[in-house]
């Protein structure tokens, strides 16, 4: 067995109590600002501001840390729109066949429809995959734990990071999703998690008006 190597915590930062107040304020403000948009711009992105979000995200706790995530970053505008088709076809299939009605009567305040136009138009797709195993290089298999729990707390901190920087962010779920691993080019072992929807609003986006749950109706203290 593997003896564990350990080294000494040096990057923690803690602050004063009331500066810890006001910083976890803050970030809770800005994070309440966040909105699902539907309409995008094609105004270009800075690919470096991409990357530093994905390493924010890739810098996720992971069972084991086996990290078994994979982002496919899409920019290319025949790959958008290859992805587009491919949505739009299951997403007409859901909306017109496989949807039970109350699930169409939850989406209904939201005014979605089988129409994808964002996915070509917004300026970057990023394609999140959950690593069913990893695969070492002799071809045998590692078994990754809690692979889809990790997964999805490392899309929690991307769309975090990707607001934060000034961005707005989709996530896209047709389903199934497997037209991503033939259009992607990706290995069996990844299954499509969810597909995110990056850019910045376009001029005439507009959001439903909803609400959130108050907040004693989703936190217990005990």
């Amino acid at each position: 067995m593997t003896v564990p190597k350990f080294v000494r915590l040096e990057d923690y930062q803690e602050y004063p109590v009331e500066e810890m107040v006001r910083r976890s304020g803050d970030f809770a403000a800005a994070l309440g600002r966040r909105r699902t948009i539907r309409q995008f711009s094609d105004r270009p992105v800075a690919r470096a501001v991409i990357e530093n979000c994905l390493r924010a995200g890739a810098s996720a706790p992971s069972g084991a840390n086996m990290q078994p995530w994979k982002f496919v970053v899409v920019s290319d505008l025949v790959v958008k729109q290859r992805i587009r088709v491919e949505a739009e076809k299951e997403e007409h299939d859901f909306y017109t066949r496989r949807a039970p009605p109350e699930w169409l009567a939850a989406l209904a305040p939201l005014g979605t429809d089988e129409h994808k136009p964002y996915l070509e138009q917004a300026p970057y797709l990023i394609a999140i995959f959950v690593e069913r195993h990893g695969l070492l290089p002799d071809g045998r298999k590692v078994k990754h734990y809690y692979a889809g729990e990790s997964v999805g707390i490392a899309t929690g901190m991307l769309i975090t990071a990707l607001h934060m920087a000034g961005l707005a962010t989709l996530t896209h779920t047709p389903s199934p999703m497997d037209f991503l691993n033939r259009i992607l080019q990706r290995p069996s072992n990844e299954k499509p998690f969810l597909l995110l929807v990056v850019g910045f609003p376009a001029p005439e986006a507009r959001v439903p008006v909803i609400t959130k749950k108050p907040f004693e109706e989703v936190v217990v203290f005990v």
